[in-house]
């Protein structure tokens, strides 16, 4: 058996038993219970509502007031002693029409789904601080340069199972599909970045980003194929981690980022080219003085202002991404209540049938 043979059976190997250690967390939680308890909304408060009706999966129960409408996406309880199950949900107002408000309740993840999907984006993650510590040197372009090959890869696995999925009759994917699409686009130009700064001028360092790029790829492809909210939720994590890479990389050498020239190539994406796909990603903006939704006009002066945008940007796929766990919609809220996701807590309580 030759070496690339060895190679690809480990690959296939790992990929195989993490596909089968996520199928098994993502249904271990599905027990059966008697009761739900949702939750009504009027003026200010919530009540629970404890409604009998057995099942072993996850349900929407829309609970109608004269006030608000609130929708609830609830879980089954592990314990199938309990006879009450307690959602805690966080809600958000999306729209006031005709004196009615709608109130959304934001979706959260299965506390044992959301736990994995966080030691294992937090386990990369940490292995390549180690392996790349930020020191204000050249080789800190090397570490942007692998968190963004990797960063961008999602966005190709969206796209391929989705582009499946269209294929196969499905005709109301088209928004996803172009934001993704701006967002793979946004990355690719953050990796170029890097690339001109000399990023990627080690081939260890290629060949380290490449080979998390090609495994990455195909876990993705598999768990979006089983919960579009579990992989949205492997990127959410993803994006934070480089929000926050990026913030305390300004705050600790801006400086000498400020003395640097800025890329060519970002000159062109930033202020160039058509902003049309720059904007298309851009799906949680904020609203300027007078109300209106503003767009993105990035002013490059420095090295310093470039890293600005791009970890402006990483926010912006961040809140894109929230809002796709929380309320499958890339709209789902409007920027200044955007939130992280919180695991699923389920509070089982007895009571006297």
């Amino acid at each position: 058996m030759t070496t690339t043979t060895m190679t690809r059976h480990s690959t296939l190997c790992a990929l195989w038993n993490l596909f089968i250690s996520y199928s098994f967390l993502n249904s271990a939680h599905a027990f059966q219970v008697s009761h739900h308890t949702a939750f009504t909304a009027t003026h200010e408060s919530y009540a629970p509502v404890t409604l009998r009706r057995p099942t072993t999966g996850h349900v929407q129960l829309p609970v109608t007031t004269s006030r608000r409408v609130v929708l609830l996406s609830l879980s089954p309880s592990r314990d199938e002693s309990a006879t009450t199950a307690v959602v805690v949900a966080s809600a958000a107002t999306t729209s006031v029409e005709g004196g009615t408000t709608t109130v959304v309740a934001a979706r959260k993840m299965d506390e044992l789904v959301f736990t994995f999907n966080k030691v294992v984006i937090d386990t990369v993650y940490n292995l390549i601080c180690l392996v790349y510590p930020v020191t204000g040197g050249d080789r800190d372009y090397a570490r942007f340069f692998v968190l963004e090959t990797v960063a961008r890869v999602p966005y190709f696995a969206y796209l391929s199972v989705l582009h499946l999925r269209e294929t196969f009759g499905e005709r109301h994917l088209g928004d996803k599909m172009r934001t993704h699409y701006a967002e793979a686009d946004n990355e690719l130009h953050h990796l170029l970045i890097m690339e001109s700064l000399g990023g990627n001028a080690s081939p260890i360092d290629r060949f380290i980003a490449q080979t998390m790029a090609f495994a990455y790829y195909w876990y993705v492809v598999v768990i979006y194929f089983i919960s579009e909210q579990a992989a949205y939720h492997l990127s959410e994590l993803i994006e934070d981690h480089a929000y926050e890479t990026y913030d305390n990389f300004l705050t600790e050498h801006a400086d000498m980022l400020k003395s640097k020239p800025v890329p060519e190539i970002a000159y062109k994406y930033y202020v160039q080219d058509n902003p049309f796909l720059f904007d298309l990603f851009c799906t949680v903006k904020e609203r300027d003085a007078q109300g209106n939704f503003s767009n993105r006009r990035p002013q490059l002066e420095s090295l310093y202002d470039v890293f600005v945008n791009i970890r402006d940007d990483e926010k912006e796929h961040w809140k894109t991404l929230c809002n796709l766990v929380q309320y499958d919609d890339m709209n789902g809220v409007e920027n200044d209540k955007v939130q992280p996701t919180e695991p699923l807590i389920v509070a089982a309580a007895s009571s006297s049938s």
